[in-house]
């Protein structure tokens, strides 16, 4: 099956394949994968609808060409807020937050396949992701201070320091200074680092063990992970108990006790 942007309004492909990984590209190659007020819309909404299909297991980010995705688009997005009043500027913002939510909210797991340039919004858009592959021709800016915006943009300030630190954070939002991937791996921003050759191999090969495993129980996890973040440690402890009573309880939990008395792979059901 394949949910395809078309080229124009918004540029972006979603192809599901058969072992239930989807590879959502962005395809503006020309700008490096920038985004319009209406690839945002698209990727708001796109992320809700993969929550209910079925044919999709764990999802793949990645972009056409040479470029990840640069953020929003100068010419497109600039240029027309500076023409808009307060209210339809926030609406703006809370469009491209809605983004990032929508991807945390995701119960299925999605992989970043960072290919080259990702800054602005793309660098967003690949933390939101669970986890980041990177090229050793990719790269990350948190631009935002440098054009005189805050660093602190559709999450960022949230999700930067639970990947690698409030130190390294305040750092990279307030000089917005270019990481390679060896950097990126060196502070944890980047849970492997490959040849480009080798980027969407690996990458797939992550989001089909994914999509292979127990979805249920990566769906808590993901969802665990989210939620803890606001709790103390005392509601996250209780919290953990109640999800793991209820996971004994179901049948992929079963499966793996039946396949491991009969010396099998487990086939999980996700259920």
């Amino acid at each position: 099956m394949t949910v395809s942007g078309t080229r124009g309004p918004f540029d972006f492909r979603c192809d599901v394949r058969d072992d239930g990984v989807a590879i959502l590209t962005l395809d503006r190659p020309d700008s490096l994968n920038s985004l319009t007020f209406a690839i945002y819309g698209q990727l708001e909404r796109l992320f809700l609808d993969l929550e209910h299909d079925s044919a999709v297991k764990a999802i793949v980010l990645t972009g056409a060409g040479k470029g990840f995705c640069s953020g929003g688009n100068v010419d497109d997005i600039i240029g027309a807020l500076f023409a808009a009043d307060t209210a339809d500027t926030l609406r703006f913002t809370r469009m491209t937050g809605a983004v990032v939510r929508n991807m945390l909210r995701l119960s299925k797991p999605i992989v970043a396949a960072i290919n080259g340039t990702a800054a602005g919004a793309g660098t967003v858009l690949a933390l939101a992701c669970d986890l980041r592959v990177l090229s050793t021709a990719a790269s990350f800016a948190f631009l935002f201070t440098k054009v005189g915006l805050t660093g602190a943009d559709m999450g960022a300030a949230w999700l930067l320091p639970r990947i690698v630190g409030m130190g390294r954070a305040s750092e990279l939002l307030l000089l917005g200074d270019k990481l390679h991937a060896e950097d990126c791996a060196r502070i944890g921003l980047a849970n492997r680092v490959v040849a480009p050759e080798r980027l969407l191999d690996e990458a797939l090969a992550l989001a089909a063990r994914l999509a292979a495993g127990p979805a249920l129980a990566q769906a808590m996890t993901k969802r665990l992970l989210v939620n803890e973040a606001a709790m103390d440690l005392e509601a996250a402890i209780e919290h953990e108990a109640q999800a793991q009573a209820l996971l004994l309880r179901c049948a992929d939990h079963r499966e793996f006790f039946a396949a491991w008395q009969e010396k099998r792979p487990p086939r999980f059901a996700g259920r």
